[in-house]
């Protein structure tokens, strides 16, 4: 008999995404689509808070930002394929994101996939 599969909702740093999430994050998603054009990444890098405005982030959506709290935006409804190009601004990689996940500074994360072997 196979395992059953853990309840999402116990699983720290997991948001499912679905329809109340989507339409909590549809201007942080809209925002982060608009990534795709280097001439919006250009104007976000110049002024981050006039960008947020521009799109109407809510207050913990612009707070996530400037925290670069990628957990935060997700909570906020940002879709983790949107987040990408926010989180490639930022400068975090996949390792970055997985050490917020996972509470634990980027180093200890490191060192814990080492000693897992990946």
């Amino acid at each position: 008999m196979a395992a059953k599969p853990a309840n999402v909702d116990d699983i720290p740093g997991t948001y499912p995404y679905d329809g109340k999430l989507a339409q909590k994050g549809y201007a942080l998603n809209k925002m982060c689509y608009s990534f795709n054009d280097a001439a919006n990444r250009t104007e976000f890098v110049r002024d981050e808070d006039a960008y947020c405005a521009k799109f109407g982030l809510s207050p913990a959506q612009r707070d996530a930002v400037r925290e670069r709290n990628v957990l935060a935006l997700l909570s906020a409804g940002g879709n983790v394929y949107y987040l990408a190009k926010l989180a490639g601004i930022f400068g975090l990689g996949v390792q970055d994101i997985g050490a917020q996940q996972t509470g634990v500074t980027l180093e200890a994360f490191k060192a814990k996939l080492k000693a897992a072997g990946n």
